[in-house]
């Protein structure tokens, strides 16, 4: 068993990284006296991964969209009983998710740790699919389908990926349409999870005041060792140019709602991260709310309260997000668009980047306070071949060169799209 301590000398902080025997990583970040626990056990599989092969296979497959999402669904069913009813016999509180490039089981819990561990280590390896319980759910899947397919705020970010992308299969729903999920097989089920959940290609991640060698036993108790089925996925190939600048659509609204994305190309690793720590300095350099614009859209009655930015980012994928609800979303675009190419000219202002930069990097120092986020952002940076460290460590070291560089090489207004949804009339 390799086991690694990772450190950071600029906050005195540290975790343990495991190589387990049976290929699984294990990350334990221990909180002296901290009442509640969080551990994640996910897999590097999303809604993206549609189109994969192991040593096993002679060529790729493509399985239905929404598989993912279909599979976390069907692991909280074994033969025996539902996992809610286990973890509420610990006080544990579960829960899962799908998104668009990985899959993640969770619990937080004040007592019980142990025994809930065990639980989530059991159920997450002992897949359970017949005809019955996979007919049975593609119902219920197809009525949270359609439940998504009315809401705005659902909607509008959607439109906004199949705006900008060709061919990426995040432009689909991760979990899928009534169509495709109607395909979906305990076959292709039993092949997707042998595929992914491999232990190779998953990360259990712990925050809390836990004992790391408890742990470590009950790993080696539970954990069933997987070879290394040398899993590779593909995507198909994306165009530069975005598909249309506009796409819009009526629903139940008061107001119109928007989001405005900007086409870049995918990174990976460390560059993406970077890309995403100068990305996000960037959207609050140029609409950080004592900013002259932000003042200017507010006063003018363009944006309100609802407005934010994001940065979208994972396998395959790269954009920055400006979103919210606004009487004229397309003067919104202009006006953005416009201060984006002043600001490329002009540069920005290097003190409001100094304290752009201080707020950025606080906010990940306060995020160390959290069982909840120090396991989830663990996670996260391990699957990525990073360490939960990396990203204060670029933002410590970020420049405003690297902020201005950023700004001219991922905010193309030629590549911008804008996606509406409308009152109906």
């Amino acid at each position: 068993m390799n086991k690694k301590i990772i450190e950071s000398k600029r906050l005195d902080e540290k975790y343990t990284v495991i190589e387990h025997p049976s290929g699984l990583r294990i990350c334990i970040w221990k909180m002296e006296g901290y009442s509640t626990a969080h551990a994640l056990f996910g897999t590097k599989y999303g809604s993206v991964n549609t189109t994969f092969k192991t040593k096993k296979d002679k060529d790729f497959i493509t399985v239905p969209n929404g598989i993912a999402h279909y599979l976390e669904h069907k692991l909280f069913e074994n033969e025996d009983c539902d996992v809610f009813q286990l973890y509420a016999q610990t006080g544990a509180s579960g829960n899962a998710y799908t998104s668009f490039d990985r899959t993640c089981y969770l619990f937080s819990c004040t007592d019980n740790f142990e025994k809930s561990l065990e639980i989530l280590l059991d159920f997450v390896q002992k897949p359970y699919f017949t005809e019955e319980t996979v007919a049975k759910e593609q119902g219920i899947i197809g009525q949270e389908i359609k439940m998504y397919d009315d809401n705005p705020d659902w909607c509008v970010f959607f439109n906004l990926l199949e705006a900008v992308y060709f061919n990426n299969p995040v432009r689909i729903n991760i979990a899928g349409t009534v169509e495709s999920i109607s395909h979906i097989t305990p076959e292709l089920l039993y092949q997707c999870y042998y595929a992914f959940y491999n232990l190779q290609n998953m990360v259990l991640s712990i925050a809390g005041d836990v004992d790391e060698d408890r742990i470590l036993e009950i790993c080696d108790r539970l954990l069933i060792p997987n070879e290394d089925m040398e899993l590779q996925t593909v995507f198909p190939d994306e165009p530069h140019e975005i598909v249309t600048p506009l796409v819009r659509k009526s629903m139940e609204v008061a107001v119109p709602i928007f989001n405005l994305g900007y086409k870049c190309s995918a990174y990976e690793g460390r560059e993406m991260l970077r890309a995403e720590v100068e990305t996000n300095i960037v959207l609050y350099l140029l609409v950080e709310k004592t900013s002259d614009f932000y003042k200017r859209l507010y006063d003018e009655g363009l944006i309100n309260y609802t407005f934010s930015t994001e940065v979208f980012c994972g396998e395959g994928f790269f954009m920055p997000i400006f979103g919210g609800e606004s009487r004229d979303p397309e003067r919104v675009r202009d006006l953005i668009n416009a201060e984006i190419e002043r600001c490329k000219k002009e540069g920005f202002d290097r003190e409001l980047f100094e304290n752009a930069k201080k707020a950025y990097y606080g906010s990940l120092v306060k995020d160390l306070n959290s069982p909840s986020d120090i396991a989830t952002n663990m996670i996260n940076k391990t699957m990525c071949g990073l360490t939960a460290f990396d990203e204060l460590e670029i933002a410590a070291a970020v420049t405003l060169e690297d902020v201005e560089n950023r700004l001219k090489s991922d905010f193309d207004t030629s590549r911008a799209v804008l996606s509406i949804i409308d009152p109906i009339a």
